[in-house]
């Protein structure tokens, strides 16, 4: 109500109360109405229809407390209501957002000012633009032509344009239209004339990619020239990445038209560089008697490009003629450090031909791009530090992005104080992005320099995670506000947690995030009450931190110290009869506290999860009714069972649930299939859908059938091509791959001409372009059509197509003939030759692995990323690196063992065991992720006890440290650990014990 509560008002409410006869008490009347508002937060569809009963007084009076109010507490006279705490569990629910949604919708331009209106809608709409924004509450927005409220309004929607569906976006660009159109002198326009004016270009925004093609043509030439004027308007254009190339070249047309002349690098300074500002450039094809400098300029804002979606081939192909342009007259080393981020399409061999001071000289370009591959970064790096001659703090500081290709040894050959600022400086942004060879090389040299304690506080994120435990034993200094930066494996904080709680308090450990992975049950057992109900919210944030153990031992605590109010997500993890606790009330708090976790996180079994999905199914009544059902099932949904899915949800809750769907992780094929049939009857045949539909489907249309998948290819090549790139490898989506194949390979067939080998007459050969385009669906080339590859096609797409992991042996065998056809003999091949080849270097035999030069462990470390060696390959590799680099086992440094990688399970007993124990120790961590044979991680578990002592003696951060070497554990050992131990085996480990001893 809109009146001040008084003491004497309760008074004569409770009056009332007696008169009814109805006997209350002032605290029975408080906890009524919290009972009520907590009732009502847990149904949405209630508390809209008690919304939607309120007057415009009370409306008002509502608002202004959930949106205005800055109070802490209601006051009702004598009655106080924590208001700060129900606000917030408001804000945090879908479906009371939803509610609060569509209710303003329907009251609020009626009772408040537009103004407000647009404010309260973006506070909604910045939780959950996705689920609320569906095409058909569209229609429900308000006709404001007032100026202010439309234009905040449509600024809200811009900002919100990735969060929305394409659907939904043709929906609101529909809207603007309306009242643009509305608002503009009509009569001003006609047939000829567009009512896009510049402004309504300002406003529309990156809705501006609906216009229609020959909407756009009409715009008058004027409206373009002071739209150019604008001092946002690249800011603008520099967002559209969603254009077309079509609408593209229509807006170029009409920017040449209105007199701006983009030959003129003079002009295009001078009126503020606005062509060259903007994702336009992306498009221009005009390259008729373009100069270098004009070639030059161009490429440098083609930077932006790559934030386009889809379209990359195209762009490669224009940045390849601008490069061809730009170098006209001049040399690759004169103009190096001018041609942007087009330096990435450059071939090795290019790259090969730039002398040294020419990259010294380019560095600050270099530096900075994206993209770069592998192969392209250890040329360059190896230029750069050719130049230098000797590697510095400084000079490591000056590569960025280049710092990936300085080699291990190269690091370990620094001054340990030099590297230790390289760990404090800006480079220590790039050290994650180093292989783990390169991260030891660098610990083992500060570890052996002394300097090690004062570095170890020093290491942030991810490269801590690189440190031995052996190491982190030795040192001294801790405290937990040094933790807060850095990511622990779980050995590292089981120590630590244990280390630091002898002088920190328990909330300062727990506070800092990743120490939690270090909390073990005994201690959960042991925390007190009311310390424990107040850290809980630490481990719930942290939830994804814990291992399903953790979880265990929460959950019976928390049963144990407070069953009443324990978080329902904790019941997954209990045995399945506490599930009966669940009914009633309990529901919706149940189904919301699962839809918020994820599932997989909890590690339920199959029986417990089959009980959940059940009770759940329960709670709902049977059926997901509508769009309040999808919310409150939020993550849930992913694990629904496909009969369900088929009976039981309505398609106004499939079309709620489209975005949430795309989001799971792991559908079965039943689920997907369930999902397709939905879809289909929602949107109708695939012949009838739109490019708007389609993109909305995404993913799903894998499981469409030949003939649908062709319709839609034929109509939406570039859409059903975009898709593509986001469905992994070819056995989920073997129809698509192929029918994305078809019309690409027959769109732009490139029959190899006569002057070619006389075998590939005929055949149609792979371009670049097509290659680019097809990533994954490469794999559809038959053996024939790769040997006719050309040679400048193979260098500059042999890194894409060594990531293709559906190549077969022969496809392999192919691409590896063609690399040694184009780069010679076997011996002559350098390092990032070896490197580029990705998968189609399982194609070597072993007496082609014996030729190469595999002196560098930065080389073998990328070789041992494949996991498809057989053992005389792996033999081959290890006896190549080490006679090349002129080691034995015994000479291995921690860094070799690492970079070696699953190599080492091709070492035999007596190798393993002439390993120096030191480095054994320092690489420990990394071979405990190696899926050996069981005889090899016998070998490795007497290497660890040379390490931590006899196997017995071993507790919980040593097992967690080791991971699968316990899997070579014989089965007097495992009788012997405590059982209290059996939760630190990592699970891994366990996969790694044969059968016979599991038992």
């Amino acid at each position: 109500s809109s009146n001040v509560w008084t003491a004497d008002m309760l008074t004569k409410v409770m009056a009332y109360f007696h008169a009814q006869e109805v006997m209350f008490t002032l605290s029975s009347l408080q906890m009524s109405i919290k009972s009520y508002l907590k009732n009502l937060l847990y149904q949405p569809r209630q508390l809209l229809s008690e919304f939607q009963q309120l007057d415009q007084q009370q409306f008002q009076t509502a608002m202004k407390y959930l949106f205005n109010s800055r109070k802490d507490h209601l006051e009702m006279g004598n009655i106080s209501l924590d208001w700060e705490k129900t606000r917030e569990r408001i804000f945090q629910s879908p479906g009371v957002n939803r509610t609060l949604f569509l209710v303003t919708l329907d009251k609020c331009f009626l009772a408040l000012s537009a103004l407000d209106c647009v404010d309260i809608l973006s506070q909604i709409l910045h939780v959950s633009a996705v689920n609320y924004l569906q095409p058909d509450v569209i229609g429900s927005l308000p006709n404001i032509v007032l100026e202010d409220a439309f234009r905040n309004l449509s600024t809200v929607f811009k900002d919100l344009y990735d969060k929305t569906s394409a659907n939904t976006q043709r929906a609101l660009y529909g809207w603007m239209k309306q009242i643009l159109q509305k608002s503009c002198n009509m009569s001003e326009f006609n047939e000829s004339t567009s009512w896009v004016s510049a402004e309504n270009l300002w406003i529309l925004g990156r809705y501006m990619v609906h216009l229609p093609l020959e909407e756009i043509l009409k715009i008058r030439l004027n409206e373009i020239r002071l739209f150019i004027s604008y001092d946002n308007a690249t800011k603008q254009l520099d967002t559209v990445y969603d254009i077309t190339p079509e609408l593209a070249q229509a807006f170029l047309e009409r920017i040449n038209s209105s007199g701006f002349d983009m030959r003129n690098t003079s002009t295009i300074y001078r009126q503020g560089c606005f062509f060259f500002s903007c994702l336009l450039v992306c498009f221009y094809d005009d390259m008729e008697q373009m100069d270098a400098a004009v070639a030059q300029a161009l490429l440098h804002q083609m930077i932006k490009c790559n934030q386009l979606r889809g379209f990359q081939a195209e762009v490669q192909k224009l940045k390849s003629q601008l490069l061809n342009i730009a170098m006209q007259n001049q040399t690759l080393n004169d103009i190096l450090g001018s041609l942007s981020d087009a330096v990435v399409g450059l071939t090795s061999s290019q790259l090969e031909s730039l002398s040294p001071e020419a990259v010294h000289n380019a560095i600050a370009t270099l530096n900075r791009v994206s993209g770069w591959a592998k192969s392209q970064v250890m040329i360059l790096s190896s230029k750069y530090l050719s130049y230098e001659k000797v590697l510095s703090f400084y000079n490591v500081s000056q590569m960025g992005v280049l710092v990936t290709g300085v080699s291990t040894q190269s690091f370990y050959s620094m001054n340990p104080k030099e590297l230790s600022q390289i760990i404090r400086g800006t480079t220590s942004q790039y050290l994650p992005d180093l292989s783990p060879a390169q991260q030891q090389g660098i610990l083992r040299k500060i570890a052996a320099s002394g300097d090690f304690s004062s570095s170890v506080k020093d290491i942030q994120g991810a490269f801590f995670k690189e440190i031995p435990l052996s190491d982190l034993w030795k040192q001294t200094g801790y405290n937990s506000s040094m933790m807060k930066e850095k990511e622990l494996r779980r050995s590292q904080a089981l120590y630590l947690y244990e280390l630091l709680s002898k002088k920190n308090y328990p909330v300062d450990l727990l506070s800092t995030g990743q120490l939690v992975k270090g909390v073990t049950c005994q201690l959960i057992e042991t925390m007190g009450t009311d310390f424990f109900l107040n850290a809980f919210k630490l481990f719930e944030k942290n939830l994804h931190l814990l291992s399903p153990y953790q979880i265990n031992c929460l959950a019976w605590k928390f049963w144990k110290v407070s069953n009443a109010s324990i978080p329902p997500f904790l019941l997954l993890v209990l045995p399945t009869e506490y599930l009966q606790y669940v009914s009633g009330p309990l529901c919706v708090p149940f189904i919301e506290s699962l839809g918020k976790t994820k599932m997989d996180l909890l590690n339920p079994s199959l029986h417990k999860k089959n009980a959940v999905l059940q009770k759940v199914q329960e709670c709902l009544n049977g059926s997901i009714a509508d769009e309040y059902d999808v919310d409150l099932l939020g993550n849930l949904i992913c694990y629904l069972p496909p009969a369900f899915l088929h009976g039981r949800m309505s398609l106004k809750a499939m079309a709620a649930a489209l975005h949430q769907f795309k989001l799971c992780q792991q559908l079965s094929h039943e689920q997907k299939t369930e999902i397709k049939y939905k879809l289909l009857k929602l949107y109708g045949s695939p012949n009838n859908w739109t490019a708007e539909t389609t993109v909305d489907v995404g993913p799903f249309i894998a499981l469409l059938s030949k003939g649908e998948l062709n319709i839609l290819a034929e109509k939406f090549p570039d859409i059903i091509l975009q898709i593509t790139k986001t469905i992994g490898p070819i056995s989920s989506a073997e129809e698509l791959l192929s029918t994305v194949f078809e019309s690409i390979s027959n769109a732009t067939a490139n029959i190899e001409s006569s002057l070619t080998r006389p075998d590939c007459m005929g055949t149609r050969a792979p371009s670049s372009g097509q290659i680019i385009k097809l990533a994954e669906a490469n794999v559809f080339w038959s053996v024939q059509e790769l040997k006719c590859m050309d040679a400048g096609t193979f260098d500059k797409n042999v890194e894409l197509l060594g990531t293709v992991s559906g190549f077969n042996s022969s496809q392999l065998v192919a691409l590896k003939e063609k690399a040694k056809q184009i780069w010679g003999s076997l011996p002559d091949w350098k390092s990032y030759h070896i490197v580029s080849l990705g998968r189609i270097a399982l194609a070597l035999t072993e007496h082609e692995i014996e030729e190469l030069d595999l002196h560098s462990i930065d080389t073998i470390s990328v070789l041992s990323q494949q996991t498809e060696w057989t053992l005389t390959q792996a033999r081959s590799i290890l006896q190549g690196f080490l006679e090349d680099s002129g080691q034995t086992i015994s000479t291995l440094k921690s860094f070799d063992l690492v970079g070696l990688g699953a190599i080492l399970c091709a070492l035999n007993s007596t190798e393993i065991m002439s390993i120096r124990t030191a480095e054994f120790s320092a690489a420990v961590a990394r071979i405990g992720l190696l899926f050996c044979s069981t005889p090899v991680l016998r070998q490795f578990k007497m290497m660890t006890e040379s390490v931590f002592g006899t196997a017995t003696s071993w507790n919980g951060s040593i097992l967690q440290e080791i991971g699968t070497i316990a899997g070579g554990l014989n089965e007097d050992e495992l009788k012997a650990f405590n059982k209290n131990l059996m939760p630190y085996f990592q699970p891994i480990a366990i996969r790694c014990i044969p059968p016979e001893i599991f038992q």
